[in-house]
C-alpha cells in the first residue's frame, strides 16, 4: 500500500482525491490538509510515500512547501494552471494532474509512481558502452541497450529514467552523468531534467517537445541549442 497525503485548500478537490485514493485499491489516505504549513509540520514527523500537492494556496504555496522539504516524498502536483508543469519538473515532481482530474488520469499517475518504485528497487546502473549501444547492469545481469531504442531521459530526484520504445529503465545517478555516456550527436539536453533523442522528435510546440504521449520541456538556457540542432520539425 502507498501511504498518501492530500494538500489542497479546496474541500471539493480534497474530497475528489480522497475518493480516488479509496477506489484505487493500493493507496491509503493517511492525512489531508487545507494549508501548506500544517502539512509541513506533519511531514517533519511522519514518513509518507506520495503527496498530492496543490500549487495555488494562501500564505505558503505548493512550490514553496516542496522547496522547504529536505527530502520530499514522491510528489504529484494538482493544479488548475498548466503553466506550472515545467517548474514541477525542476523540483523532481513525478507527474502533474490538471484539474478537473479524471479517475483514469489519476490512475495513470499512480501507475507512474509504482513503475518508478519498482524499477528503483532493481538497483540498475549503466556499464560499458560500445558502437551504438550501452550495457545496463542489474545485479549480475547485463542487458544490451541500443541507443536507437531510447526516446528520452528524465531526471527524478537522484535517479534518471531512461524511456525506450519498449519500456523504462531507472538508473541511480543524475541526468548529467547519464548524458555523458550517450553519443552527443544523437542526444540533446533540452532542460535541466531532460535529454531527448533528436531522431525521435516529431513536433515542437512553444516551449516543449512532443514525443508520443510525452511532453518534454525546453528550458530557457537550452532553447538556443535546441533550435539550432532541431530545425526541420513541424510547428503549430
Amino acid at each position: 500500500m502507498l501511504n498518501c497525503i492530500v494538500i489542497d485548500d479546496e474541500p471539493l478537490a480534497q474530497d475528489l482525491l480522497a475518493g480516488y485514493l479509496g477506489q484505487e485499491g493500493t493507496t491509503r489516505l493517511v492525512a489531508r490538509f487545507n494549508n501548506a504549513y500544517a502539512a509541513q509540520t506533519f511531514l517533519q514527523h511522519h514518513k509518507v510515500d506520495v503527496i498530492f500537492l496543490d500549487i495555488e494556496m494562501p500564505e505558503m504555496n505548493g512550490i514553496e512547501l516542496l522547496r522547504s522539504l529536505p527530502n520530499p516524498p514522491i510528489t504529484i502536483f494538482t493544479t488548475a494552471f498548466r503553466d506550472y508543469a515545467f517548474e514541477g519538473f525542476e523540483l523532481g515532481v513525478i507527474d502533474f494532474l490538471l484539474k478537473p482530474i479524471s479517475f483514469p488520469r489519476f490512475q495513470l499517475a499512480i501507475g507512474r509512481v509504482k513503475d518508478f518504485l519498482a524499477l528503483q528497487s532493481e538497483e540498475t546502473s549503466l556499464d560499458k558502452t560500445g558502437p551504438g549501444f550501452i550495457f545496463v547492469k542489474s545485479g549480475v545481469t547485463r542487458i544490451k541497450l541500443s541507443f536507437s531504442d531510447v526516446t528520452h531521459i528524465q531526471g527524478l530526484k537522484d535517479y534518471a529514467i531512461i524511456h525506450t520504445t519498449t519500456g523504462k529503465i531507472v538508473i541511480k545517478g543524475s541526468v548529467k552523468s547519464v548524458h555523458q555516456l550517450f553519443p552527443a550527436g544523437q542526444f540533446i539536453r533540452t532542460h535541466k531534467s531532460f535529454i531527448v533523442a533528436t531522431d525521435k522528435v516529431k513536433r515542437i510546440e512553444k516551449n516543449k517537445i512532443l514525443i508520443g504521449i510525452h511532453e518534454i520541456p525546453i528550458g530557457r538556457s537550452y532553447k538556443t541549442d535546441v533550435e539550432q540542432r532541431i530545425t526541420r520539425l513541424p510547428r503549430p
